[in-house]
């Protein structure tokens, strides 16, 4: 295994983006000074360098810190990867939130949460440049965590619609697991496979495209067959 790989890839625990959302649902925080400088400077190391081409040495001199410090708080590489990329996932699902509270109907929500999730990933500059450097590492923990991530997000996305079902905004027969399913699958491919076809980083085309294609799932009250 490829080293910092791990920390994406947990056989048989919790996936970094499973912790993530417990970490958003929680709100829990990096509160303690040195361990947040500590996050920072990583965070700014592994967008500058790379996560792998990036050492414990690096993120001390960035955080102003001696290395043994970052050791402490970080036992290993891996667990200092880990917690940087919990915190950005953590980011992001409290950004979705904040984002979706924007839209007037269920419709809008889910175009607007779809197009507002890839831009923050896409635009995320660790994320996005792991996505654009480092692909392998990322794409690895996708599919080599026994579906672990996609399952997270899953969930997440499943708890919003059946909130819309308890609001009367879809209808109570949606299976929201399979509709959520289908939607991060959706999702996913468009982040790990290029495509010829739509430009990811065109809002524009990307809205259009869950309006065709993602609305029709849900299936809204007042519009059933």
């Amino acid at each position: 295994m490829e080293p910092s790989l791990s920390a994406f890839m947990t056989p048989g625990s919790e996936s970094v983006l499973q912790r993530a959302y417990t970490d958003a649902v929680e709100r829990v925080d990096d509160t303690e000074e040195t361990r947040a400088r500590i996050l920072d400077a990583a965070y700014e190391q592994f967008c500058r360098m790379g996560i792998q081409r990036s050492t414990m040495e690096d993120v001390a001199r960035r955080a102003g810190v001696s290395r043994i410090t970052v050791y402490r708080r970080f036992t290993t590489k891996d667990v200092l990867v880990e917690q940087v990329v919990r915190r950005e996932f953590r980011r992001y699902f409290d950004q979705f939130l904040v984002d979706i509270r924007q839209a007037k109907t269920v419709a809008d929500r889910l175009v607007l949460g779809f197009v507002s999730s890839l831009r923050a990933v896409r635009r995320n500059p660790l994320i996005g440049g792991l996505i654009a450097t480092e692909p392998d590492l990322l794409v690895a923990s996708v599919v080599g965590d026994g579906g672990q991530t996609l399952a997270t997000v899953r969930q997440f996305l499943a708890g919003q619609l059946r909130r819309e079902q308890r609001a009367g905004a879809v209808s109570s027969d949606l299976d929201t697991d399979l509709a959520a399913e289908l939607m991060v699958r959706v999702s996913a491919s468009f982040l790990v496979i290029p495509s010829y076809v739509v430009d990811i980083d065109d809002d524009e085309q990307m809205a259009a495209v869950a309006r065709r294609f993602l609305v029709p799932l849900l299936k809204p009250a007042g519009d059933e067959d």
